[in-house]
Order: structure tokens, then sequence, then C-alpha cells
């Protein structure tokens, strides 16, 4: 039997551009593990951060080192797609952020008329968007923490105006608030705000990210994830949690080794767990999602309330991650994973023939 061609698509134009080279070396071993190398042959193609796709030794160079291509380089023809695309059996977009998860390379990869893992068009934008996936969540009842919406027309268009919104959101929400662009992953953008003079500056530079805004009021709560791995009929991990020092879950610190912390599974009553993988099914299905997600939560332990933060539709994939950790300790090592969720994308299509 022939084996599968996988083509591994990483890179990107996003801010998690290193992320992504990341994740793609630790699918990469998966995929050349002693239990999946007679099934799968690896073609990478490398998406440089001008949006220039590379396949052959390039990409190769770059998994290997885990080094992002600095001087660009020349090809024939900007934009145009390596042969090799045509080659391809099911695609593997380990791509995060902007430009990867949010629906554009999946629309692509949808024309191509080739299996791929994850998520559609429609999940992948909705998990991409705070706003759009607020929306789903909402219709779909599940409990949230208050929040604002704004546009950066109204941040930085009137300034009349723009006075009496941070009056509404410090009446509304109060402080401490988060103010974070809709559209960006890994806490780009993301600021803890205290006052009226640092809600100004927040704002000012959300809005340098994203045309649409979103405020949410703050809480003290745990910080719990749970994954979700399926397509039809998913089935929800154990729970995680993260803990850290730092003020709040920024991108130094998601990104600094030892600056967080990793508790699987997560000390919490069974009822809490079970609700919390319940949710995780629920949102899940909000959004449409395929393949594989991760939602994220909060735990007030002292209300018991748990308030859902936003799902991943395609998180960070390297051994220690926490989507690939959580499957570990729920029965499903890294390399079992990565052939699974290739087999999902083969199920999704065939069943959508």
């Amino acid at each position: 039997m022939s084996k599968l061609r996988v083509g591994l698509l990483f890179g990107g134009r996003s801010g998690e551009h290193e992320v992504s080279i990341s994740s793609a070396r630790a699918i990469a071993l998966a995929l050349s593990s002693e239990e999946n190398a007679n099934k799968y042959e690896i073609l990478p193609f490398y998406i440089q951060k001008d949006g220039r796709w590379l396949a052959g030794d390039v990409p190769q160079q770059v998994l290997t080192s885990g080094v992002a291509l600095t001087t660009l380089a020349a090809i024939s023809k900007l934009w145009q797609f390596p042969a090799q695309t045509q080659e391809v059996d099911v695609w593997f977009p380990i791509l995060h952020g902007p430009n990867g998860e949010d629906g554009t390379i999946q629309g692509l990869l949808s024309l191509m008329q080739v299996p791929f893992v994850g998520s559609g068009v429609l999940g992948s934008a909705m998990g991409m968007d705070k706003i759009a996936m607020k929306m789903a969540f909402a219709q779909a009842g599940l409990a949230q923490v208050k929040y604002l919406t704004l546009t950066r027309a109204q941040i930085w268009s009137n300034p009349c105006v723009f006075p009496k919104l941070c009056d509404q959101i410090e009446a509304t929400l109060g402080y401490p608030c988060f103010v974070k662009p809709a559209n960006l992953g890994s806490s780009v953008g993301i600021a803890k705000v205290r006052s009226s003079s640092e809600l100004e500056a927040a704002l000012d530079n959300a809005a340098s990210y994203d045309r649409r805004i979103i405020v949410e009021t703050g809480v003290v709560a745990r910080e719990v994830e749970c994954a979700v791995f399926g397509n039809d009929q998913p089935q929800a991990s154990v729970v995680g949690e993260i803990t850290f020092e730092s003020d709040f879950y920024d991108y130094e610190t998601k990104y600094t080794q030892g600056q967080a912390d990793l508790l699987i599974p997560a000390q919490l009553p069974d009822s809490v767990m079970r609700q919390i993988q319940d949710m995780a099914l629920q949102a899940f299905a909000a959004v449409d999602a395929a393949g594989l997600a991760r939602v994220d939560f909060f735990y007030v332990e002292a209300t018991g309330e748990i308030l859902i933060n936003e799902i991943n539709t395609f998180p960070g994939f390297t051994a220690t991650s926490m989507y690939p950790q959580l499957w570990a300790k729920s029965g499903i090592p890294f390399t079992e994973l990565v052939d699974r969720l290739i087999q999902l994308a083969l199920e999704r299509t065939q069943k959508s023939e």
C-alpha cells in the first residue's frame, strides 16, 4: 500500500510564525515515528512572512533548524504555488493566527478539493473572531464574562465621542478590564486595564492591530482548559489548569519557558470537571468546529461559576503544548493523536461527498 502524502503547511503571515514552525517540527517527528512512518510521506510547505509558498529543500531546512527564514527566497513568480501542491493527499495546515487559523487558508484548501485537518471556513472564522465567537456562545446559552464591542472608527474617528465610550466601558464593566483585538491570537495586543488613562492607551493600541475591538470585565478565577477531538461525535479530554505568577496570561508568559505551569489533570471536583467538558463540547458545536479545538474557561472558585473564555480551533501543537498534553493524559499519545487527526480529515471529506 502506498503512503499517504501529507502536505505539512506551516509558517504564515501572522505574528505566530515561529510558534507555527515549532508545532510543525513536532508534527513532522510524529509522522516520521515508528508507528506512522509506513503510513505517511511528509511534503513540507513553508509560507514565508511575505506570504510566498516554498516547497522542497527550504521548508525541510526550516523544519530541521526550527528557525524562520530571514532572507526571502527568490522564486520565479510572486504568489505562484509550488507544483508539489498537486501531489498532496491530505493537508495538515499547522498555521496559527490570522491568514492561517481564521478561515482564509481553509477556503483555499477547500477550493483545492483535498482533505485537510481541522475546522472548515465557518468554524475557523468564528473561532478566530472573538466577537462572532461570543455571539455564538451566547446563542448556545454558555455563560461568559460581561463584555462590550467597539470598532477602530469609534476609537479613532471622533475625538469628542471617545471619552464617552471610555465612560460607558468604565460604568458597564469597571476595573480591571481587558482590551483585546477581535482577531489576534497568543494574547497579542491584549492589555489589562486598571484606570481611565490605561483604558485610553489600551484601546488606541488594540485599534492599531484590528478594526474590531472587544473589552471584557476582569474576574478573579482559575484558568482551565479542555481539549476536544472529533467531528460529528466529538470527545472531551481531561481538564488542565494554567498557573502563573505574572499579572495575566500574556504573550511573554505563554512562550517563555518557566513562566507558566500546566497542571494536568486540574485539581477540580468531579462535577466541575464534567460541566467543563460538557461546555467544551457545546462550544465546539456552537462554532461548527471540526477535528480539534482547545476551549478555555474561567472557574470562579468563590462562587462555583464556570465562564467560557474562548475556543482555539488550531492550538499550539508542540509536544509540550496544552492540547496534546491533555490528550496524552486522556490516553492518546502524541504520535497517535496526529494519526487520528489525519483520519478525521479523511472521514469528514468522505461524508461530505
